[in-house]
Formats: structure tokens, C-alpha cells, sequence
């Protein structure tokens, strides 16, 4: 894993979703966006996934990819190196699956 990729927690996800310091993308499919995601993420689907469609992320916030298990997030993550992002890209270990697993809030 490069660098530039970051796993971090579901700890570490709620404090920067309330600090408002995080862009949020899911790269699942949308079906499973449509069951449940976290407030405020972004709908980019892996099978449909291009770099040039993610969102902004203004200066002072940070990048999150999530998927249901923390898979497919690793290949959006070297796609978006393949593209030459260069900020930071941070993973959520375990995915949604943690997330929910920790009871944390989805839609």
C-alpha cells in the first residue's frame, strides 16, 4: 500500500465527520448505497469508477473511501494513484460492515 493510503478506524471516521473535516465516498454499487450508507457520502461505484468524478475536497478536509468491507476501497485507492492524485486517500478498515458493527449511524 502506498504512502499516500491510510486505514483508519471507525473511532477516527466519527471524530472527523464531527469536526466537519472529511469528504466521504462509498464505492459500492448503488443498491447497496440505497439499503444504508453514512450521512453525507458521496455515491461513486466501483464499476463505474472515475477519478476525474470525485467529488472536491477544499483544503483542511480529508479524503475517505469506504466500501462493505474494505476491498473494494483498496482498488478505487490504486486507481486514484493510477491517476495521479496526489493527496491523501484514507480507507476505512473493515468498511460500512464496521461501521455498522460499532452501531454507528447509517441512513
Amino acid at each position: 500500500m502506498s504512502e499516500q493510503v491510510k486505514m483508519i478506524d471507525v473511532e477516527t471516521l466519527q471524530d472527523w465527520i464531527e469536526a466537519d473535516k472529511v469528504v466521504i465516498v462509498d464505492v459500492r454499487e448503488q443498491n447497496e448505497y440505497l439499503a444504508h450508507h453514512i450521512a453525507g457520502a458521496t455515491l461513486l461505484p466501483l464499476s463505474v469508477f472515475d477519478p476525474k468524478a470525485l467529488p472536491p475536497v477544499p483544503e483542511g478536509k480529508k479524503l475517505l473511501l469506504h466500501c462493505r468491507s474494505a476491498n473494494r476501497c483498496g482498488t478505487a485507492s490504486e486507481m486514484l494513484l493510477a491517476s495521479g492524485y496526489k493527496g491523501e486517500i484514507n480507507r476505512l478498515a473493515g468498511g460500512i460492515n464496521a461501521w455498522i458493527a460499532a452501531g454507528a449511524p447509517v441512513e
